[in-house]
């Protein structure tokens, strides 16, 4: 599993791993019964306080996507199919939330933008990017 942190964009460490767990889970990097690293090899890994692997899994445990068991290692729990949509909607939401408000401002016609979209969709569909 890789995780990569940046210290310097604003956005706390933990919310970070969490975010970054849930991409894992939900683009299937990460399947259904799939082991997480330990806290230890995680924050070593990473070069961070444990007290901050372990909240971040803590948090992936209420939030139901991760399930612990005593002397195992934390695992990817099985996730419904709809609610693995809900959450990559979810993940989509805020990239186009921004990209949203650049048409607005640049005042770019909506159905210029949703022209240049399906393209580009298309485009990755055929290989090409």
């Amino acid at each position: 599993m890789l995780i990569s942190i940046d210290h310097h964009n604003g956005i706390p460490v933990f919310r970070q791993i969490i975010d970054q767990v849930k991409f894992h889970v939900v683009s299937g990097l990460l399947a259904q019964g799939d082991a997480l690293p330990s806290t230890r090899a995680l924050s070593a890994q990473l070069g961070l306080n444990p007290m901050t692997v372990s909240k971040a899994y803590s948090l992936l445990e209420a939030e139901g996507l991760v399930e612990r068991r005593r002397g195992r290692p934390l695992t990817v729990k099985p996730l419904q199919a709809q609610v693995i949509h809900a959450e990559k909607l979810a993940q989509l939401k805020p990239q186009i939330t921004q990209l949203a408000t650049m048409v607005r401002q640049l005042g770019v016609d909506r159905a210029e933008v949703v022209d240049l979209f399906t393209s580009i969709l298309d485009s990755l569909e055929g290989g090409k990017v």
